[in-house]
């Protein structure tokens, strides 16, 4: 694995936080899985060459999709999925749970923060998804909860955010 300085994390919402919820076909899931794909590019184009991703349902699903597309056609990125807890995906919808699969899979690290579900695991995968990263991108609609902590924690620790507003 590279170091910090050529790391990338991510944060955003899932499906209940998102205006189109599980809908990825609304025009503004489009616009938002665009402005991602762009922000990774530009990541890339930066020097950015790891990049890690949560595994979350939602944003987190469009983001490690986005790197595994960029990894098609630059061989030097390495993705890493950053699991909370190996049960992270037991009570999602089939489609979600296979989406997942398959995306872990594909990714070149995986790092699993704590061996069991506990209250705090979900806070323990973003402070290691910002303490092993210089960029976080951040998909973000200003409201409370684990992304407007991850995005605090990453400015307290002097990482840069790059802001993706979600589309209303």
């Amino acid at each position: 694995m590279r170091g910090r300085q050529s790391a990338c994390s991510f944060t955003g919402h899932r499906p209940a936080k998102l205006p189109w919820g599980m809908r990825e076909e609304d025009r503004r899931c489009v616009a938002l899985k665009q402005r991602i794909a762009d922000a990774v590019e530009i990541a890339y184009e930066e020097g950015y060459r790891h990049f890690l991703c949560g595994m979350a349902m939602g944003c987190d699903f469009y983001f490690c999709e986005c790197v595994l597309a960029l990894r098609a056609r630059k061989p030097d990125v390495t993705v890493e999925a950053v699991i909370p807890c190996p049960t992270q995906p037991d009570n999602w919808p089939a489609e979600a749970v296979r989406r997942y699969r398959a995306l872990v899979e594909a990714c070149d690290y995986e790092t699993v923060v704590s061996a069991q579900y506990t209250p705090g695991c979900m806070q323990r995968r973003n402070r290691y998804l910002v303490d092993h990263a210089s960029l976080l991108i951040a998909a973000y609609d200003g409201s409370s909860g684990g992304t407007r902590n991850t995005i605090q924690y990453a400015l307290r620790r002097g990482i840069t955010v790059a802001d993706l507003p979600i589309p209303q």
